[in-house]
């Protein structure tokens, strides 16, 4: 089946977005825009498109999950020898998008990225579910596999290794943590006369600015 899809549009008109109505702090904005995706039983409120480039600037994005946000950045977790992890390692700079379309919102972020502390880590790791954890360890993030049942065996290899007791953290994984220089939360407006507000860093502070659609 075809599909014009250049003649697919959809009308926003759920809400605006001013200067007044901001917060004066992006990150107290975030949050009241967050708990309203809470609040409105969004599937995955925590996911988010997160943007890379290597050294060459070739560009790479995947969606992921928020695992924390407070003054000091946007946290998630992964395999450090990833290719995410290896532009982070070339490259530390990133941006990470969320969007929620049943609210007619999107939040663009960019910054500088670093590792949490290995304690950070290890305290999420062991807060996650046992088979998550021993996936951690079966999965060699981002390289190629022969196959679902080499993946499968690796996963029972590790169910087998660590049969008894705590499973540790692998050595390559844990979290980043991005520290923002720009964040943007957008509303859809009709007419394609969208909200924008830009929040940037300017001498330890913050500026808020109105963009153009």
């Amino acid at each position: 089946m075809q599909h014009d899809i250049a003649s697919l549009r959809k009308e926003y008109k759920r809400e605006e977005l001013t200067e007044e109505s901001v917060a004066a702090n992006p990150f107290d904005q975030f949050r009241a825009w967050f708990d309203e995706a809470l609040a409105a039983q969004l599937p995955e409120p925590t996911a988010m498109t997160l943007a890379t480039a290597d050294t060459q600037g070739v560009p790479s994005a995947r969606t992921l999950l928020l695992k924390g946000v407070d003054e000091t950045g946007f946290v998630w977790y992964t395999n450090y020898a990833s290719e995410k992890g290896q532009c982070l390692e070339q490259n530390p700079v990133a941006a990470i998008l969320f969007f929620w379309p049943e609210l007619e919102r999107q939040v663009r972020i960019s910054g500088t990225v670093e590792r949490v502390s290995r304690d950070e880590s290890e305290a999420y790791f062991h807060s996650r579910p046992r088979e998550s954890q021993l996936g951690a360890w079966a999965s060699h993030q981002s390289t190629v596999v022969a196959s679902r049942e080499d993946l499968e065996q690796s996963y029972a290899a590790m169910q087998q290794q660590f049969a008894d007791g705590e499973i540790p953290l692998p050595p390559t994984w844990g979290g980043y943590r991005l520290s923002p220089l720009r964040i943007e939360f957008w509303q859809g407006r009709p007419s394609r006369m969208h909200d924008r507000i830009r929040y940037r860093q300017s001498d330890g502070g913050w500026i808020t600015e109105r963009l153009a659609p």
